[in-house]
């Protein structure tokens, strides 16, 4: 109906909204889900073995928010061709973006290698937790094409509307991630099952055995959902002879590296993705920063602020799942050029995302205790994340706007401002506030700054996508 020109009722648009972000949200709370696992399984060692793994975590989300915003610089291109039924041309954008996404996903592993040993150091770790630190992102580091892979595979699908695949592999990727870290981080044990002695295989792998159980998950994950993407999808298979009824001709067998260049897709995907990955890098280096203001607290300050962001994880991901679903709705309707579906779409989901997360926000004020309880057995671990969780709830509905609005704005090619927005809110607020409050408060103080920013941050975001420029340099 987005591409074709039709009218929609606002039921209809309704009913798209949930149709492509039930199943996105599912995904994004599996994912949070293995994280959960993971920090559960690490965390019954103790609190050294969280503290190494959260000492590196926010320098993980700085090279995988870089994977992210290479895919994103395609995959919208792929949603806007996608949207004026130009198939042909989705494809060509599909084959640039493979190929380049590969070759920068390995520039960013060398560089994640070389890192990997001074990083805990530089991050305030010290000797009892870097050689862990250490190990655990230089695995992460060989498995970054893995993940680039899996990245782009996950967001042209989701670009067709097809959201069914890739929230089913993201299960996947969470089932194999347990399995491989229930085999890797425990050693070989018994246990009693129904009154049996049951001998558990294991590698004893501790904090190394988390990556490795990541990495392999992501293995298996990425070739099967790029065998769906690339070869299975009827709009985006490059890999076979196919014949379209939207194309002219039949296309002879292809593959990434042997079509022409054409850099007009290069150069578009440079406009899209380059703010979006200068964003990602200074956002995580302002998470770096505040994880360097955290460590002087202590390994408990540590463990139970990597605990809480896991939990967290849990209340703003369903934001997330609106956001990939708005992107996909105005990517279309840009293609199409609806400027009438752009505005509806993006009033409402950015409401959609704001009410799920303010629910989600009551129930984790509620189970603080309990979500801090399954990741760790340690008292003081669990109180003080608890108390974070808490802070932090009353800002979830203006973390689910920035969050959706900045979705929508990706979705119709602009980058720049929401990329401003972000990285102002984050280093003049937050960071600020946050050294202020630290030596005072504590962890609370991080956590009390963290919500104030993000206050802030989604007010701006409301105004930027009610002033409706976003769509001016687009659609006339």
């Amino acid at each position: 109906m987005i591409r074709d020109g039709k009218s929609m009722t606002g039921s209809e648009k309704l009913n798209l909204i949930y149709l492509l972000s039930i199943p996105s949200i599912l995904a994004q709370v599996t994912n949070v889900m293995m994280f959960f696992i993971d920090q559960a399984m690490v965390g019954s060692l103790g609190a050294e073995a969280p503290a190494a793994i959260g000492l590196v975590e926010s320098t993980i989300w700085l090279f995988g928010g870089l994977a992210g915003a290479i895919s994103m610089g395609f995959s919208v291109q792929t949603a806007h061709f996608i949207g004026a039924n130009d198939f042909k041309s989705a494809r060509d954008v599909v084959r640039h973006g493979l190929a380049s996404c590969l070759l920068l996903s390995l520039v960013i592993m060398l560089v994640a290698l070389a890192l990997s040993y001074p990083l805990p150091y530089w991050l305030g770790g010290g000797d009892d937790i870097a050689d862990d630190s250490s190990t655990y992102f230089m695995i992460f580091a060989c498995a970054i094409p893995l993940m680039q892979l899996n990245n782009l595979a996950s967001a042209m699908l989701k670009c067709e509307g097809n959201m069914r695949v890739s929230s089913a592999m993201s299960v996947v990727l969470c089932v194999l991630d347990v399995v491989f870290n229930f085999l890797l981080i425990f050693p070989t044990r018994e246990v009693t099952v129904l009154g049996h002695a049951v001998t558990i295989p294991g590698a004893g792998l501790h904090v190394a055995g988390a990556a490795l159980g990541t990495a392999l998950a992501y293995l298996v994950s990425s070739l099967f959902q790029s065998w769906f993407a690339f070869y299975r999808s009827n709009i985006l298979g490059i890999l076979r002879n196919r014949t379209d009824a939207t194309d002219s001709n039949r296309f002879k067998h292809l593959t990434p590296f042997t079509s022409t260049v054409k850099w007009n897709y290069i150069r578009n995907a440079v406009k899209i993705s380059l703010p979006m990955a200068f964003q990602s890098t200074l956002m995580s280096g302002a998470q770096i920063a505040s994880t360097m203001i955290v460590a002087p607290l202590g390994n408990f300050a540590i463990a139970a602020n990597t605990f809480a962001i896991t939990a967290e994880s849990l209340c703003y991901m369903p934001g997330y799942g609106v956001g990939e679903a708005a992107t996909t709705l105005i990517g279309q309707s840009i293609g199409a050029m609806r400027r009438d579906l752009c505005r509806s779409f993006s009033k409402m989901t950015v409401a959609t995302g704001m009410l799920v997360m303010a629910l989600m926000g009551v129930i984790m004020y509620i189970t603080a205790p309990e979500l801090m309880g399954l990741m760790t057995p340690v008292e003081e671990i669990r109180d003080l994340g608890s108390d974070c969780l808490r802070i932090e709830a009353f800002a979830e509905p203006f973390f689910a706007a920035s969050i959706v609005a900045y979705s929508i704005c990706v979705g119709a090619g602009n980058t720049l401002k929401p990329a401003i927005i972000n990285l102002g809110s984050m280093w003049l607020v937050r960071l600020s506030l946050a050294y202020a409050l630290a030596s005072t408060y504590g962890l609370q103080g991080v956590w009390f700054a963290m919500a104030v920013e993000l206050t802030f941050r989604g007010t701006l975001f409301l105004i930027h996508l009610y002033r409706g420029r976003w769509m001016k340099n687009i659609i006339r």
